[in-house]
């Protein structure tokens, strides 16, 4: 896992990139959550696909509403980057419908959409 950080706007944004899924389940969402803290001090945070394991985004797993609520919780606003057009379900188009509609989570395809949507919230 690799953290920098981007200065956008005024406002500094922790990218998260990696190979390997490190978020698998609440308390690893945590985790990454109180490391992007502690090394960058940033509340506004990109995180690579890539991280997050498969089961995120099996919504009859719960998984992704429960980690994504601590994320609202924590007040912690996050841009999730990746190509989602292989999911199919109607369910986790909605999902992620719904989150790009709200102020905290979104779904988007690279980094400057990330965070362009980081900035403007």
């Amino acid at each position: 896992m690799n953290i920098t950080t981007i200065e956008a706007g005024g406002t500094i944004i922790a990218v998260v990139s990696g190979n390997e899924a490190v978020v698998g389940d609440v308390q690893s969402a945590l985790d990454l959550m109180a490391t992007v803290r502690y090394e960058t001090d940033c509340d506004r945070i990109v995180i690579h696909k890539a991280l997050l394991s498969e089961e995120f985004f099996d919504l009859k797993t719960r998984l992704a509403g429960e980690i994504l609520q601590k994320f609202i919780n924590y007040q912690v606003k996050a841009a999730i980057v990746g190509d989602f057009s292989g999911y199919t379900s109607r369910s986790m188009r909605d999902f992620i419908y719904e989150c790009n509609q709200g102020k905290d989570i979104f779904f988007v395809a690279d980094e400057q959409q990330a965070v362009e949507r980081l900035i403007r919230v």
